[in-house]
């Protein structure tokens, strides 16, 4: 069994979870639910990050302590996610005990290994990135690229890491390592920072004191990036039960937003590396969400709430849109027009329309029995191609593609019924093998769904008369052409999907 370990960012918690949120740990949930489906042993992460001077300023703001801030702000990301169906097997918050253990152990190491040495350190310091500047970096030589506000002036004793020793290694390594980061562009914007020179980094604040502190120089705490990209590490088990990290780490596919490509693709390779540990396997980047050409972030006035959509459209709807309409490493526009579109065209017209018509249709001219599929059917050879399309797609972390292709199948289906149209004949052997094939593709697409629309991909199981879960069900086997039985009880029911105006 291969073992499949996938992360989101841990997100901060100087405000509520907005929709550019759900999309990152939405496509990280179908990732994982994908890999259980075809028999991975899956550990899927999420989180909160809670220190930095981000946050304590956002918990002064609000007349509490970063500790009751935090507490208040993290079970809001945990809650979102819950509502939006997400199957992560861990929730880590970097205020916990276990995670400032695996953080001093981990640093700990690499100051051992003498890749961290102390100095004086001056720049020019965006609080909302929690990252330091050059000045050729900014906009109008004052204005952070990422959120177009001033930066900051800086200078303080801190504890640097020799990032400009590991210029060569990270090359080499990414010459060794070229699918480590997809897509490739991202791969190509990191290496080129790479090869333009790398400078020393501090990794340590004197300034603020909410954080992990410095295990041999108490005056100092990690600063916040340092800190957070080891929650990677913790929720395995670094320091702890280093049987179970070695276990999972080879596999981890961690999932980012392209704003923090020098932090996963750079810094944090370099610093597995200076501990002694192999880099990440595996980073796929992700690009924005848009709203009228204007990244999605809480210091806009643009932020919209999932549970918000989830009202509006319900929690499938709106996965399914966020997987289908913005590919993995593209940005996308998000607006209601393109989710309702997007929900007609292939909820309510393709997929909820063929459930009802098939039920409807058995219900009239098979007493409300689902005939078993003609294996002879021309749809049983669109399914092959379909299925090794989805597959592949999904084994390539492209979600859009992967649904993209079983949409196919269901328009295939839809076109077929509007060939025969056996609401007009008679019942009979026909209108039987019509129908069953229907009911098929049902199944197949039921079990191909699981990944972005589970609790659809449920509902669909059991209106067609099948017990168990799809989920429950293992690919390649599940997809063979012919598993619906004949002889269930099928249920009309209510539309899966009516359609909006």
């Amino acid at each position: 069994m291969s073992r499949y370990y996938v992360t989101t960012p841990i997100y901060y918690v100087n405000d509520a979870p907005h929709v550019g949120h759900a999309y990152a740990t939405v496509n990280a949930d179908a990732l994982a639910r994908w890999h259980r489906l075809i028999g991975d042993d899956v550990f899927f992460l999420t989180g909160t990050d809670e220190h930095g001077q981000k946050v304590a300023r956002a918990a002064e703001e609000h007349g509490v302590t970063p500790t009751e801030w935090t507490d208040q702000l993290s079970p809001r990301f945990a809650a979102a996610w819950a509502d939006l169906n997400i199957s992560n097997d861990d929730f880590i918050r970097t205020t916990e005990a276990r995670h400032h253990r695996a953080v001093q152990q981990f640093l700990t190491k690499i100051h051992e290994n003498g890749w961290i040495v102390k100095d004086t350190y001056s720049g020019l310091y965006c609080v909302p990135c929690e990252q330091y500047y050059n000045e050729e970096d900014l906009v109008n030589g004052t204005l952070c690229p990422i959120h177009l506000r001033p930066v900051e002036l800086l200078e303080e004793d801190n504890y640097f890491f020799r990032l400009s020793a590991f210029e060569q290694r990270l090359i080499d390594w990414y010459e060794a390592n070229p699918e480590a980061v997809v897509p490739e562009s991202k791969r190509n914007e990191a290496l080129s920072f790479i090869k333009g020179g790398l400078r020393d980094i501090s990794i340590t604040r004197t300034s603020i004191d909410w954080g992990v502190l410095v295990p041999w120089d108490e005056q100092h705490v990690f600063y916040v990036w340092y800190d957070a990209l080891v929650n990677y590490l913790t929720a395995i088990g670094y320091g702890q039960d280093m049987e179970r990290f070695e276990q999972w780490w080879p596999s981890v596919h961690h999932l980012i937003g392209k704003e923090i490509i020098r932090f996963h693709c750079v810094w944090w390779p370099a610093m597995c590396m200076a501990a002694g540990i192999d880099p990440p396997a595996h980073v796929q980047v992700h690009g924005w969400l848009l709203v009228s050409g204007v990244k999605m972030s809480k210091s806009s006035l643009n932020k919209i709430s999932p549970d918000e959509l989830t009202a509006e459209f319900g929690v499938d709807a709106v996965r399914y849109h966020l997987l289908r309409d913005t590919p993995l490493g593209l940005d996308g526009d998000f607006s209601a027009e393109g989710i309702t579109s997007r929900y007609n065209a292939d909820l309510a017209n393709n997929l909820g329309n063929l459930l009802s018509r098939v039920a409807t249709v058995v219900g009239s001219k098979c007493g409300g029995v689902g005939p078993a599929p003609d294996p002879e059917s021309r749809l049983a050879s669109v399914a092959v191609e379909v299925v090794s399309e989805v597959t592949e797609a999904w084994n390539a972390g492209q979600p859009n593609l992967g649904l993209e292709a079983t949409w196919r199948l269901l328009r295939e289906t839809n076109a077929e019924l509007e060939t025969a149209e056996p609401w007009k004949a008679d019942p009979g052997p026909g209108v039987d093998a019509v129908l069953g094939s229907a009911l098929e593709v049902l199944r197949l697409v039921s079990v191909l769904v699981v990944p972005a629309m589970p609790a659809t991909a449920e509902h669909i199981w059991r209106r067609i008369g099948l017990s168990g879960s799809p989920a429950d069900q293992r690919l390649p086997g599940a997809a063979v052409w012919g598993g619906y039985p004949g002889g269930l009880d099928v249920e009309k029911g209510a539309p899966l999907f009516p359609r909006r105006k």
